[in-house]
């Protein structure tokens, strides 16, 4: 079991899991190849805050992040990832990630992400 980082305000949460959450977080929020003990853990949804917001960002959103989660899919932990986006207003999308674990288990995430 490892501490649960809470994802709104990434301190630790008070509790622990045994889920893939803290994964998920931890390469979804990292900017991709700015962890100097694994240069390819994160994903590039940090570049999508200096994009124009547009139609095309949402399809970038999910690829970027399923691009993220795939080394959970390598590693075993994972059997299926499926994200998809919705809009929260001019400027906002929100993700909603569903993973499947290798034990049976599906768990949902949402992560927020800031267009420009």
């Amino acid at each position: 079991m490892d501490p649960l980082l809470d994802p709104i305000t990434g301190d630790y949460a008070g509790g622990s899991t045994d889920t893939l959450a803290n994964a998920v977080y931890l390469r979804l929020m990292t900017p991709l190849g700015g962890w100097w003990a694994d240069p390819t853990l994160g994903s590039r949804l940090h570049e999508l805050s200096r994009s124009k917001d547009s139609n095309r960002i949402d399809l970038l959103a999910c690829q970027y992040a399923e691009q993220a989660l795939q080394p959970l899919l390598q590693d075993g932990r994972a059997s299926r990832v499926q994200v998809s986006s919705q809009r929260q207003g001019s400027g906002r999308l929100l993700l909603n990630i569903e993973v499947a674990e290798t034990g049976g288990h599906i768990r949902h995430f949402q992560h927020q992400v800031r267009i420009a």
